[in-house]
């Protein structure tokens, strides 16, 4: 669990804060097999800062990009994710914003529901709002540029986010409202994939899937070599076939470019 200075102190079941704790994030360390992916939990009671990331060959070196996604699983009235720009900015432009805090009013903000997905390719300026809780499948990369923060005293990157942030709005071809019930792919690469099975996965879904994945129990359970899984937690299982489901789940692995 780790806290934030907008997270939680009251968190949707089965998590509990620790007394005196806002936590803002549930991170699951990524295993050996599978060390290119980052799956978290994310509870919000205020807005994070207006952010973005760099791709694999604009990281650092020795350093991966970061691609990521959202599930939306609860959402207050009103709360809303930005996510690009509501018309182009030049760099100049975005750094003046970023300085006088104008970037805010400039992002897109969509509102959301349970049930919607977005994905956020590496370059997009993005900022999680108010008021939600979420599961994260991203790129394992710590590499973050903070454009603005709300006046919190923390450091700000804006040579760095400069270089790499896109002034453009976000494709909506990429976002989708996820059916309740049914197998849905939501990412097919280039980095990861990531799909919502309802029970087992159909043989469609099962050919994609060969060698090590997670598994992220939504409802219900999934049994891993026969241990039980549950929402709130997150495995790592060998192989497609050593997974038994009940009710829906995360499956996610790594392309093997990544």
């Amino acid at each position: 669990m780790v806290e934030r200075p907008w997270g939680r102190d009251c968190l949707p079941q089965p998590f509990v804060a620790p007394a005196g704790s806002k936590v803002g994030e549930v991170w699951f360390e990524p295993p050996s097999a599978l060390d290119a992916l980052l799956v978290k939990y994310i509870f919000t009671s205020e807005a994070l800062s207006v952010q973005v990331h760099p791709s694999d060959e604009q990281a650092p070196a020795g350093s991966r990009g970061k691609e990521e996604c959202w599930l939306i699983l609860e959402a207050q009235p009103g709360a809303s994710l930005g996510i690009g720009f509501r018309q182009d900015l030049c760099p100049d432009a975005m750094r003046a914003a970023a300085l006088d805090g104008s970037i805010e009013d400039l992002l897109e903000w969509h509102t959301v529901a349970a049930g919607d997905f977005f994905y956020i390719p590496a370059g997009t300026v993005h900022a999680i709002g108010a008021g939600l809780s979420l599961i994260e499948v991203q790129q394992n990369s710590d590499v973050t540029y903070r454009l603005y923060d709300y006046g919190r005293p923390r450091e700000l990157h804006l040579d760095a986010g400069m270089a790499v942030a896109r002034g453009h709005s976000y494709d909506r071809s990429l976002a989708q409202q996820v059916q309740p019930a049914g197998p849905v792919s939501l990412v097919d690469g280039p980095h990861f994939r990531l799909d919502r099975v309802d029970g087992a996965p159909g043989p469609d879904i099962a050919a994609r899937y060969a060698g090590p994945l997670l598994v992220i129990p939504l409802d219900g359970e999934a049994w891993v070599n026969g241990e039980v899984v549950r929402g709130g937690e997150c495995a790592c299982a060998p192989a497609l076939d050593a997974v038994e489901f009940s009710g829906r789940s995360l499956i996610a692995q790594p392309c093997q470019a990544a």
